[in-house]
C-alpha cells in the first residue's frame, strides 16, 4: 500500500483532521482500501469521526463504496446510530436503496438497536422506504419487536415507525405479523401501539 494512503487510514480512523488533509495533499487515494477493502470514509464513519468524515466527503469520498462485509460508509450509519455522521454522509448523495448483507437498509439495524434519534432523522430527511423487507423477511418494524428488548426507546422507534406510514399488518415470512410478535414476547407498550394502528389499517382496508 502506498504510504499515502496508510497515513489517510489511520488519519481518517483517528479523525485527524490535520492529518487527512495532509495526506490528501500528498496524494493518497480517497477510494484506498485496507486489508478489509474499507475505504478511509467507511473508517472514518465506523468510528464516527465526523470532522474526518466531512473532509473525505468534500474531497469526492463516496458514501456506497462496500467493504469485504458489504458495509457502506452510509449503512454503518444504521448501526453506530450517528446523526451527525448521517447529516455529513447525506451532502454525499448515497444510494438509499443499497442493503448490507443481510438485505437491509440503514434503517433497519438502527430500529434494532435502538437508535430513536437516528431513526427519527433518517425518517424525517430521507425518503427511506419505511416498509423495506430484508432477505430474513423483516422490516424495520419487525426487526426493532423481534430484535429489540421492548423497552421505551423500542416503544418510541415503533410509533415513530407507524406514524412514518410503516405497514403494521405487513408480516414475516412465516406469516406472522409485527403484533403477533409483540404479544408474544409480552412487549404491552408495543402492543398497544401495534393493536391501535393494526385496528386502523384494518378499517383503511375495509373502505
Amino acid at each position: 500500500m502506498d504510504p499515502n494512503d496508510r497515513l489517510l487510514l489511520a488519519a481518517a480512523h483517528r479523525g485527524d483532521t490535520a492529518g487527512v488533509a495532509a495526506a490528501l495533499g500528498a496524494g493518497a487515494d480517497v477510494e484506498c482500501r485496507d486489508a478489509e477493502r474499507r475505504t478511509p470514509l467507511l473508517v472514518a464513519a465506523r468510528a464516527d469521526q465526523v470532522d474526518a468524515a466531512s473532509l473525505l466527503v468534500d474531497a469526492g469520498a463516496d458514501p456506497d463504496a462496500p467493504d469485504s462485509r458489504a458495509d457502506t460508509p452510509w449503512l454503518v450509519t444504521g448501526v453506530t446510530g450517528s446523526v451527525a455522521m448521517m447529516r455529513v454522509l447525506l451532502r454525499a448523495n448515497p444510494d438509499l436503496t443499497l442493503t448490507n448483507r443481510f438485505g437491509g437498509t440503514s434503517l433497519i439495524p438502527a430500529a434494532e438497536c435502538g437508535h430513536v434519534a437516528y431513526v427519527r432523522a433518517v425518517l424525517r430527511e430521507t425518503e427511506m422506504d419505511v416498509d423495506h423487507v430484508n432477505r430474513l423477511g423483516w422490516t424495520a418494524l419487525l426487526e426493532a419487536v423481534i430484535l429489540g428488548d421492548g423497552c421505551r426507546r423500542h416503544e418510541e422507534i415503533v410509533e415513530l415507525l407507524i406514524t412514518a406510514g410503516a405497514d403494521p399488518l405487513l408480516a414475516d415470512h412465516d406469516g406472522t405479523t409485527p403484533l403477533a410478535h409483540a404479544r408474544r414476547r409480552g412487549f404491552a407498550g408495543i402492543s398497544g401501539l401495534l393493536e391501535a394502528a393494526s385496528a386502523r389499517a384494518g378499517r383503511k382496508a375495509a373502505r
